[in-house]
């Protein structure tokens, strides 16, 4: 005569079915867990079209460069972390705006590090005088000087349509045009937007300085 356990055992061989089950994880990754019996397999599922489920982190690196004129150029952190394409525009001053980002080239690229933070209340303004002299400079000593923030779409597009008002003449909606022009992505927050648009007339506000 059979014990329990023995019986569990041969019914659980006789009738319980292999079960799937798709199991999708935060990264995005897919696998796909087989029972059987007492006995577990994972598998990873083939990749297919479409839209994954999950959180899949965007890793590829943004290298584009806008030109908005022959020596001032915009971009991203990570552009600026790339020696080759530093070279390629033949970066020389780098203005880094971002918040705790480092200058990863000190000894071959003249740096200003300005921290800014990305919020609608920060006195943009403040900082716009000491980016323009920056940015003089590197136009008098000749160089190409590249402006970027973490992304390069809100604080050093802001920056370079400051400079482009201060040191220029330029008007607030055509500074905007020129540097959405040379990257379309910028989008300064609404409060840079606002600070910006209140410098347009100088008489008012008293200008940058």
């Amino acid at each position: 005569m059979q014990s329990l356990a023995q019986e569990i055992q041969s019914f659980s061989r006789a009738r319980l079915k292999r079960q799937c089950t798709r199991v999708t994880c935060l990264s995005g990754r897919r696998v796909i867990e087989t029972w059987k019996g007492s006995s577990i397999t994972v598998e990873e599922e083939p990749t297919v079209a479409g839209p994954a489920l999950g959180y899949v982190p965007d890793t590829s690196w943004d290298l584009q460069v806008g030109a908005v004129t022959s020596y001032l150029l915009l971009g991203s952190q990570d552009a600026a972390h790339d020696f080759s394409t530093l070279q390629k525009h033949k970066v020389s001053h780098i203005l880094n705006v971002a918040f705790g980002v480092d200058n990863v080239f000190p000894e071959l690229f003249i740096y200003k590090t300005v921290s800014i933070l990305d919020q609608p209340d920060t006195p943009l303004i403040g900082h716009i005088q000491e980016c323009c002299d920056f940015i003089t400079q590197a136009r008098t000593e000749k160089g190409v000087v590249l402006v970027h923030c973490n992304t390069g779409v809100s604080r050093a597009p802001a920056v370079v349509i400051g400079y482009l008002m201060s040191c220029d003449g330029m008007s607030f909606e055509d500074a905007l045009s020129l540097v959405r022009t040379a990257r379309p992505n910028s989008a300064p927050n609404p409060g840079f937007m606002e600070q910006l648009q209140k410098y347009q007339s100088p008489a008012v506000n008293g200008g940058l300085h």
